[in-house]
C-alpha cells in the first residue's frame, strides 16, 4: 500500500503546483488594462506623407503617440491573410489563411469560389491573441474582424453579417442607431454606412462592456481605392471619413472615463497601387489548351487570382512535375509578370506548401506594376482594366506598406520607428495586457511599452489546430 499512497502525494504535489502556477499567471494578466485595435482597410502607408490629406485625429495621434514609418504586410497582400497575421503574429505559411475566404478546390469537379463564410476554426490553424486572452480570463470584443466566424474566445460581437437577435445588435436597436429591417439587408447597404453601423457598434461595446480587448475593422477605403484608385479625390474623401470613424472611438474612450487603462492601436492591412491592364491568365491556359473545366481534364490546370497575385493549381495527373515545369515557362514569359514561384520558393514568399494545406498552389504568379489579374473571363489575355487600383503584390512592394500608429496608456509621446512588420502587433497586444502568444519571428514593440519587460515566463496557451482532412 505503501506505493499507492507515495503516487497519491505525488499528483497532490502536482496539483498544488500546477494551480499555484496558474494563479502565478492569471495574476501577471492585467485585467485592468482595455487594447483597441482599429484596422483601416487598404490605408497606404505613402498616403500620410502628403501633408494635404486630412487626417486631423490620426495626425493627432501621431503627435501624441507612437507611429511607424510603415507596417510590412505578408504575403499575399489581402485582407484577410494579413487581419489574421494582425491576430496570430505568423504568417500564412503557418496560419494557412490565403484569401478573403476558403477556396474550394478547382481541381476537384466542383467551380472554383472564395466562399468567406466558414468559421475561424476551420480557416485559421494557430492560435490568435484573442484566444490566449479569453484562456487567460480576460474579455474580448470584435466588430467586423475577419476570418473569426463562429470563435468561441470572443465574448461580444458585431460581426460583419449581424445577426438582429444579438447582444449588441438588439443594444443598437434598443438605442435607434439601427433597425431590425436594416440589419437584415446589412450585406448589401453602403459601405460608408456600413462603417457608420460598424463604429457605432464599436463604441456601444467599449462604453457598456469594456472589453479588454476590441478588434475593429473599417472597409469603406478600401472598396474606394480599388473603384477609384489610390489618393483619388474619392480616395482622400474615404480617408477623411475613416479618419472621424476614429475621433468617434477616441471620444467614446474619453466619454467612458478609459484614457487611463487603454492603448489604441490604428493600422491597416495593406497599401494599394494603381492599375492600368488586366492579366486573364485562364485565358492563356485555354489558348494553349491547358485549362482545366471540371474533372474532365487530368492533366490541365487552372488559376485563381485577384490584384497583384494569381495562384495555379494543377491537376494531379501523371505527367504533373512536366505539366508544373510547362505552366512555369507559359506565365515566366508571360506580358505583364514580373515573378514566377514555385513550391521550392514558398518559404521565401512565407506560403505554405500544398502537402501542408489543401488551400496551396503550386505556382504563384507576382503582377508587374499597372498590372493586375482577375479569374474572370476575357475575350484575351490582357484587357484594359476596369479598376483603377488593387493590392496583392509581393510584401516588399514599397506601395503595399500599410500604416501603424499606437496612442494612449503606455505609449510614449512623440515617438517615430522605422519600417516594422504586421507581426509584431499581436506579441505587443499580449505585453500590454500581461500575457504572451510564443508561436512566430514577431517580437513585442519595446518602443511602445517601454516600462515593460519582455516576459519569458510560461503562459496560458493554445495547441495549433490539426490540419483539416484533404
Amino acid at each position: 500500500m505503501r506505493k499507492p499512497a507515495k503516487l497519491v502525494q505525488r499528483l497532490c504535489a502536482l496539483v498544488l503546483i500546477l494551480g499555484a502556477l496558474t494563479a502565478l499567471l492569471q495574476a501577471k494578466t492585467r485585467k485592468d488594462r482595455i487594447v483597441v485595435l482599429i484596422s483601416l482597410d487598404g490605408f497606404p502607408a505613402y498616403a500620410l506623407d502628403d501633408p494635404r490629406l486630412p487626417v486631423p485625429t490620426l495626425r493627432k495621434l501621431a503627435r501624441e503617440g507612437v507611429i511607424a514609418a510603415s507596417m510590412q504586410p505578408v504575403n499575399p497582400s489581402y485582407t484577410w491573410p494579413n487581419h489574421t497575421s494582425l491576430v496570430t503574429g505568423v504568417d500564412a505559411s503557418q496560419h494557412q489563411v490565403l484569401f478573403n475566404g476558403l477556396l474550394t478546390h478547382p481541381l476537384e469537379g466542383a467551380q472554383a469560389a472564395i466562399e468567406p463564410r466558414h468559421d475561424k476554426d476551420t480557416l485559421v490553424h494557430v492560435p490568435t491573441i484573442y484566444d490566449v486572452a479569453y484562456k487567460a480570463g480576460l474579455t474580448t470584443a470584435q466588430v467586423d474582424w475577419v476570418a473569426i466566424q463562429g470563435a468561441k474566445s470572443i465574448t461580444w460581437q458585431f460581426p460583419e453579417w449581424p445577426d438582429g437577435n444579438g447582444v449588441i445588435e438588439q443594444e443598437l436597436i434598443s438605442t435607434g442607431t439601427v433597425t431590425q429591417e436594416q440589419l437584415r439587408t446589412f450585406e448589401h447597404s453602403n459601405q460608408p454606412w456600413r462603417d457608420e453601423i460598424w463604429t457605432d457598434a464599436a463604441t456601444d461595446i467599449l462604453e457598456k462592456h469594456r472589453p479588454n480587448l476590441l478588434l475593429l475593422h473599417l472597409l469603406d477605403l478600401d472598396e474606394t481605392n480599388h473603384t477609384y484608385g489610390p489618393m483619388s479625390s474619392a480616395s482622400f474623401t474615404a480617408m477623411a471619413l475613416l479618419d472621424n470613424r476614429v475621433k468617434q472611438i477616441v471620444d467614446a474612450i474619453q466619454r467612458a472615463g478609459l484614457s487611463a487603462r487603454t492603448t489604441l492601436m490604428i493600422v491597416s492591412d495593406h497599401g494599394f497601387r494603381p492599375i492600368l491592364h488586366t492579366l486573364h491568365p485562364n485565358v492563356l491556359l485555354r489558348d494553349k489548351g491547358l485549362l482545366c473545366e471540371g474533372n474532365h481534364q487530368l492533366n490541365g490546370a487552372c488559376v485563381i487570382s485577384k490584384g497583384g497575385i494569381a495562384m495555379v493549381y494543377a491537376a494531379k495527373g501523371d505527367q504533373r512535375a512536366e505539366l508544373i515545369a510547362q505552366l512555369r515557362g507559359i506565365f515566366t514569359s508571360a506580358e505583364g509578370v514580373d515573378q514566377v514561384y514555385g513550391t521550392d520558393q514558398f518559404a521565401k514568399i512565407g506560403f505554405p506548401l500544398p502537402s501542408v494545406s489543401d488551400q496551396a498552389p503550386d505556382i504563384v504568379l507576382i503582377a508587374k506594376p499597372d498590372y493586375a489579374f482577375t479569374s474572370q473571363e476575357g475575350r484575351s489575355f490582357v484587357t484594359e482594366s476596369t479598376d483603377r487600383g488593387t493590392h496583392g503584390y509581393l510584401n516588399t512592394d514599397p506601395k503595399m506598406q500599410a500604416i501603424f500608429i499606437a496612442w494612449g496608456a503606455d505609449v510614449p509621446r512623440g515617438g517615430h520607428l522605422n519600417a516594422i512588420s504586421n507581426l509584431d502587433v499581436a506579441p505587443t497586444i499580449g505585453a500590454l495586457l500581461g500575457i504572451e502568444l510564443k508561436q512566430g519571428p514577431g517580437h513585442v514593440i519595446q518602443e511602445i511599452v517601454p516600462s515593460m519587460k519582455p516576459d519569458r515566463s510560461p503562459t496560458p496557451q493554445l495547441h495549433p489546430l490539426e490540419k483539416r482532412p484533404q
